[in-house]
Formats: C-alpha cells, sequence, structure tokens
C-alpha cells in the first residue's frame, strides 16, 4: 500500500467522518480536569517561591486538558497527526521560568495529559500518587529547619570574631563582608533547626555591634 492510499484511508477512518465515542472523550477530558485540578492544589500546597502566581497554577490546568485534547484528536489518524505536529512546530514558547520546580509541574501536567488522552488512567493516576508522596517526603526534609541571613554592622576585627563564635554549633556561612571607615557589615547565612534564636542575642550584647537585622532567605543552604 503507498502513503497515498494510506492518507486516503487515515481521511476516511477519521473521527471527522464517522461517530465519535462521546464516551471516551468525555470521560478522558473529565479526568483531565480532576487531574490538572490536583496538580493545581499540590502546587499550591508545596509552594516555596518568593511570589506565588495565580495564573502560573491555572495554566497547570488548562495545559493537562489541553494536552489530553490534542493525544485525543492526533490518536484518531496520521493527517491530523502530521497537521498538529507541523502547527505546534512553530510555536515558541519564550516565558521564563522562574523555579525549577515550576518545570517539574509543567511536565507533569503536560505528561498527564497525554497519558489520559490515550486512554492511560491507571498510569497517571499511579505517577500522581507517587510524585505526591515524593514531594511530601522530600518538603518534610527540607524543612526541618530555616535558612536566614543575619545582617551586623559593627566595629572591630576582635568583635568580629566573636559574632562567629556566638554561632555556636549552628550551620553558617559568611557570604559578605563590607568595610566602611571604622564600620564593618557582615551578612551571614545561617541555618536554624528549631527557630532557636539565642545567638541574636548574644550579638546583639555584644559592646561594638551597632544593630543586627535577620532575613528569612528563600534559597537553598548548602552547608
Amino acid at each position: 500500500m503507498s502513503v497515498q492510499d494510506m492518507i486516503k484511508n487515515s481521511i476516511l477512518r477519521s473521527e471527522n467522518f464517522s461517530s465519535q465515542d462521546f464516551g471516551k472523550v468525555f470521560s478522558a477530558l473529565l479526568l483531565a480536569i480532576v487531574m490538572g485540578a490536583i496538580i493545581y492544589f499540590v502546587y499550591q500546597k508545596f509552594f516555596t517561591g518568593v511570589v506565588y502566581s495565580r495564573s502560573f497554577a491555572m495554566t497547570l490546568i488548562g495545559m493537562t486538558i489541553l494536552t489530553a485534547m490534542v493525544t485525543l484528536a492526533i490518536s484518531s489518524n496520521i493527517v491530523i497527526s502530521l497537521g498538529m505536529v507541523g502547527a505546534l512546530s512553530i510555536v515558541r514558547y519564550r516565558t521564563a521560568v522562574k523555579d525549577p520546580m515550576d518545570l517539574l509541574y509543567l511536565f507533569w501536567a503536560i505528561t498527564t495529559g497525554i497519558t489520559v488522552g490515550a486512554g492511560m488512567y491507571i498510569l497517571a493516576i499511579l505517577t500522581a500518587a507517587i510524585i505526591i508522596i515524593m514531594l511530601v517526603i522530600f518538603s518534610h526534609i527540607q524543612h526541618s529547619g530555616k535558612v536566614y541571613i543575619a545582617v551586623i554592622h559593627y566595629k572591630g576585627d576582635e568583635t568580629g570574631d566573636q559574632i562567629i563564635q556566638s554561632f555556636g554549633k549552628m550551620k553558617h556561612f559568611i557570604k559578605s563582608k563590607t568595610m566602611r571607615a571604622d564600620l564593618v557589615e557582615m551578612a551571614v547565612e545561617v541555618f536554624c533547626e528549631k527557630n532557636d534564636m539565642t545567638f541574636m542575642e548574644k550579638i546583639r550584647n555584644l559592646e561594638d555591634v551597632e544593630d543586627v537585622t535577620l532575613i528569612q532567605y528563600n534559597g537553598e543552604y548548602h552547608g
């Protein structure tokens, strides 16, 4: 059979020329909505960035549904699949991803739409369960403590040594140190496991310390 005959048969057997399986389409799109909503609430629950984007969260639901729709369409015949590939190949997405975790949710939404559109419902549900369990476990490990940036203004090198000693056994790392005349500004990244802020009192009570500012840091600690 030639390629031309295959294309003709594909057109004749297309869902556009025959009755569509409404039950299959409805169940796939319904499950896509449910799975997209699950991804939405998981993203909302485990978001750890600086600014929560409501529009990005809604995009996850829409992307799951649209991907399922595309999969349902291209699975009908070769003509639609080739046309869809050609149409999508000219689209360029230039939206910058600020948080690497957003890639996980985007890829999760896309692959969920594909598997649901292909009728692999168990695979989509089982994968969602595994990802949620993974996020719960590692989120609990990462939130066993908090990272802060302590900005300290003081005078004298001896006072700087006393400040470092005030942190004791806590994980800390000097991020920057700026000297202006006789005044020194030092930024220290410190990891607090149980919100223990006693080191702040020790530093503030030092004689040549002018002020101490503690800022919560949303980045990652590599100590």
